[in-house]
């Protein structure tokens, strides 16, 4: 049985209760007695959040769909509702979501629904085994919970690689007392895509399953492994389409012992990533749904100033962004404010946001996001006035000018932890490589069957300090669910981070929403691979 068979098969027969009795009783007498994710803390702590009273109820249906991607390109995914990304949701801070998970999707398809970067009562955390049973074919689950912190969010599936399908959609959290001033904004939702086009994430997953320890990889090849796998020098059958970064929709040849290098992508690479840029080939990288030859079209007049809301949703790719003959203020990241950055681009992971103001020039300008290392663009245009449209591989030069990530922006003011010392600190190292594509935290890929094994514990009330210790050449965005953490001692609060290659990334958190939290990789096929650990309360 492949690892997402064994894994539907296995959170069907869990539940909610049986989750809390692994809790309080796992496997191993040496774990301490946890706090369930349904149980009197969680329930208090969701007490104390503040509530506008307002409640908005709606359906998202996650069903197999034919989505158009523009210029007559047609792929067969899955999606909620019927299109991707899905129906953006808006609420003001204090409202509550009561959102109906209706599971319509093929083949008895488990599901669920994960609110990326919400801070929200455990149980609709929407994150199997740990906090819920996925959702079964044919089935509904109602997530009902409170945002009460604003900001740019979005929500997407925590089971097997279905982040890398259609199913995902912005979240958008409004702030009451709106300090920014605006006239309007524009979501940006990037995403890497080839479901329905070369393949599946099913089929991804197990092509890079084989890892690359079995490849002959001779004299004449040219090329020599390191511990990453990736710069192995010159394989057939993975170069991409000159300026466009399309690859092959044909099975390329094998390698060595019959490995198939049809998805594994050779040879990208990026200074601003530490080296490796990542594992997989993508047909497309799209904004908003949509092929750099088919763009969306963002139409306001010229002097507006507009706030940008960008999600990298992708499954294995960095964005670097920027809007042609536009320098943007960064105001956000996570959901968070900053302090005022200007730039020419940003870089963006995987399950990362950014927020930015900018005030639009008169004509045709290119929003372009360069897939990091792999030599391709995404692109949307915002039209102010006349004048054609620039073509579709056009990059502009702000993407060679100021480039910022997470590390070089401080958190404002008002929103900086308190300093403080920690009570406690955890050594989080990231193991693995390509060569036998066996991601793990501290050693130990995440056990499915028995998700409370090995917690790393905290206690309620405490500041606490983890130390991310990458010791793999690759890059890995981490996301901690539940909660936000702070860059060093006055960096940004942000709930997802790049911890670059054979680098240590110090965050501080202070714990207060009880529960088991997630704490993994976001790149979909690390974490689906066992990059995963799990945070938990001690009862």
């Amino acid at each position: 049985m492949n690892s997402m068979n064994r894994r539907s098969a296995l959170l069907a027969g869990l539940s909610v209760a049986g989750a809390g009795a692994l809790a309080a009783c796992s496997g191993s007498s040496s774990t301490p007695a946890l706090i369930s994710p349904s149980g009197p803390a969680v329930t208090a702590a969701d007490k104390k959040r503040t509530r506008s009273g307002r409640t908005h109820e709606l359906t998202l249906t996650a069903a197999q769909a034919r989505v158009d991607l523009g210029a007559g390109l047609k792929a067969r995914t899955w999606a909620f509702s019927g299109q991707t990304p899905g129906r953006e949701l808006r609420v003001s801070a204090g409202d509550t979501l009561a959102a109906t998970l209706s599971n319509q999707l093929p083949n008895r398809a488990t599901t669920s629904i994960h609110w990326h970067g919400i801070a929200l009562r455990n149980d609709m955390d929407g994150a199997p085994p740990a906090t819920q049973t996925a959702v079964r074919a044919g089935r509904n689950f109602t997530y009902r919970f409170t945002a009460d912190a604003p900001g740019t969010y979005f929500f997407h599936p925590h089971v097997g690689a279905q982040l890398d399908r259609g199913l995902y959609a912005p979240l958008i959290v409004e702030d009451p007392k709106e300090p920014l001033s605006y006239d309007e904004e524009w979501v940006v939702v990037l995403d890497d895509w080839l479901d329905g086009v070369t393949g599946t994430p099913d089929d991804v997953f197990a092509e890079l399953q084989q890892g690359m320890g079995g490849m002959h990889m001779g004299e004449a090849s040219g090329g020599s492994a390191d511990s990453s796998g990736h710069d192995m020098g010159h394989m057939g059958g993975t170069d991409m389409d000159s300026g466009t970064g399309a690859a092959s929709s044909s099975p390329s040849p094998s390698s060595g012992a019959g490995m198939s290098t049809r998805f594994m992508l050779m040879g990208a690479r990026s200074p601003l990533l530490g080296g490796d840029a990542g594992d997989v080939k993508y047909p497309h990288h799209l904004i908003n749904g949509r092929v750099p030859a088919d763009p969306e079209v963002f139409r306001t007049k010229p002097g507006k100033r507009i706030r940008l809301r960008l999600i990298n949703a992708g499954g294995d790719t960095a964005y670097r962004v920027s809007l042609g003959g536009h320098r943007l203020t960064l105001t956000h990241t996570d959901g968070f404010p900053i302090r005022h950055q200007r730039v020419d681009a940003v870089l963006i992971g995987m399950g990362e946001r950014y927020d930015a103001l900018v005030t639009l020039g008169d004509g045709v300008f290119p929003l372009v996001a360069l897939a990091e290392g792999k030599d391709a663009t995404g692109m949307a245009l915002v039209r102010t006035g006349s004048g054609s449209a620039p073509k579709p591989t056009m990059r502009p030069t702000e993407l060679d000018g100021t480039i910022v990530t997470a590390s070089q922006l401080r958190a404002a003011d008002d929103i900086r932890l308190p300093s403080k010392p920690a009570d406690q600190v955890h050594r989080i190292e990231l193991t693995g490589s390509m060569m036998a594509y066996n991601w793990a935290i501290n050693g130990k890929r995440f056990d499915m069957d028995n998700p409370t094994v090995s917690p790393i514990t905290v206690e309620q009330g405490q500041r606490v300090r983890m130390d991310f210790v990458n010791t793999t050449t690759m890059w890995h965005p981490m996301h901690l669910h539940g909660h936000t953490y702070q860059l060093g001692t006055g960096g940004p609060r942000k709930d997802t981070a790049i911890v670059l290659p054979r680098k240590t990334l110090s965050v501080f958190f202070d714990s207060d929403n009880p529960g088991q939290w997630m704490l993994h990789c976001h790149n979909a096929y690390h974490g689906e691979a066992g990059m995963m650990a799990l945070v938990a309360y001690q009862s």
